[in-house]
């Protein structure tokens, strides 16, 4: 019996290995449902069925793991309504209780249905499951036995059971929420009781159940009773085209990867030399000397953060506009500076500024031609020692000689 029971096992987890399909993940509440049960048991043999068939009602709670397996516990009570106590009964004398035998265990269950012809994403109008379990049996007993003229009161009974059997499973409504299921199967007394001495699974310590239940299945997290399928269906070529995708990105990763560094590398080349710039100040150049040209200088200075040209200034820039006006081929070229002090970007507006400064008095107060004058900014300066001193316009006059 062992062996069959080993075989079997083996037949529906390779059914079930071979019929998975791809459903949705499923949340630790999913997929739950409650059972009532009902229906009547009679002893395997030494009986007829019918005659000593007495109630049993029941529950059960059940998570079902995949479209093929689930898990559940259950509890079962017999109703007292017929006598058990031929000689080969396990079952003990009769009892006066109304319920006389507990059943309370665990059970798994095998959806053969699903198994051989896989899952379609929504449960079939009719399946066949397998079920095996095993659990705590009990036997409420309320009798006496007398031997001679000793009597004496009849103890409770414990032991473990084991059960296999099937469920015919009708799925209700376009939800499939509810379940009526035909559920026959065989429980086994594993104890020794009033049998001692025979051996497990003996026809002598069994009884057939045959039930009906009505099954809840509560609300799932994806909205339906039951499991859904994944939307896509990945076939191996799926997947090899999958992978290719992803080595090609792990490709452009490293790619730009090297970019990003040899980028990275040309910043810190650049700050090298702006800093290397600012330590050194702007670099002069020297032209060859033109003795055809008569060059000539003067500065204005700025205050600290100002483009303004104050009073005390203004007679150096009277000085560049009466030479202008003297010679009437002259030009002016005017470098706005400003002092390292303070932010990159506020010093190279300051100098524009200075320089523009320079330009708008000669061209709107001393009325020079807009031609003749060159203004634009040179940003840092670092010609002087002293840092106020480079906050200054430098004019340079150019002036042909006759």
């Amino acid at each position: 019996m062992k062996k069959l029971l080993l075989i079997a096992v083996a037949a529906f987890t390779v059914m079930a290995a071979s019929a998975q399909v791809t459903v949705r993940g499923s949340k630790p509440l999913d997929n739950f449902s409650f059972t009532v049960k009902g229906g009547m048991v009679s002893p395997f043999q030494h009986y007829a069925f019918w005659p000593a068939a007495r109630g049993i009602i029941g529950a059960e709670i059940r998570k079902q793991i995949t479209p093929v397996w689930g898990l559940g516990v259950e509890g079962e009570w017999t109703v007292n309504t017929s006598s058990w106590q031929k000689e080969h009964s396990v079952w003990g004398p009769h009892s006066a209780n109304w319920f006389d035998h507990q059943f309370v265990g665990m059970f798994g269950t095998w959806n053969l249905t699903n198994a051989v012809w896989g899952y379609k994403g929504t449960p079939r109008t009719i399946e066949l499951e397998a079920v095996a379990g095993a659990g705590w049996w009990h036997a409420y007993r309320t009798g006496e036995i007398t031997v001679g003229e000793v009597t004496a009161k009849i103890p409770d009974d414990n032991s473990w059971y084991t059960k296999f059997g099937a469920n015919a499973n009708f799925n209700l409504g376009k939800s499939k929420a509810v379940t009526i299921s035909l559920k026959p199967a065989v429980l086994w007394y594993m104890g020794q009781g009033y049998s001692r001495g025979t051996t497990a699974y003996n026809a002598n310590k069994a009884i057939v159940e045959i039930e009906a239940g009505v099954t809840y299945h509560f609300g799932n997290s994806n909205g339906t009773h039951h499991f859904v399928l994944c939307d896509k269906q990945y076939t191996q070529d799926d997947i090899d085209v999958l992978n290719a995708q992803i080595n090609d990105l792990r490709g452009d990763i490293d790619a730009q990867s090297k970019q990003l560094a040899n980028a990275r590398k040309q910043i810190e080349d650049l700050e090298g030399k702006l800093a290397e710039c600012l330590r050194h100040g702007p670099e002069v150049v020297v032209n060859e000397v033109d003795n055809s040209v008569e060059t000539l200088e003067t500065n204005v200075f700025f205050k600290v953060g100002k483009s303004v040209v104050n009073a005390d200034q203004m007679p150096n820039v009277e000085r560049v506009a009466v030479f202008l006006k003297n010679h009437k081929d002259a030009t002016v070229s005017i470098k706005g500076y400003a002092s390292p002090e303070g932010s990159i970007e506020i010093n190279t507006r300051l100098a524009n500024d200075r320089a523009a400064a320079v330009r708008n008095l000669l061209i709107n107060k001393y009325k020079i031609a807009a031609n003749r004058i060159k203004a634009e900014g040179q940003g840092i300066g670092n010609m002087f020692s002293e840092p106020e001193w480079n906050r200054v316009s430098i004019c340079i006059i150019s002036n042909p000689k006759e």
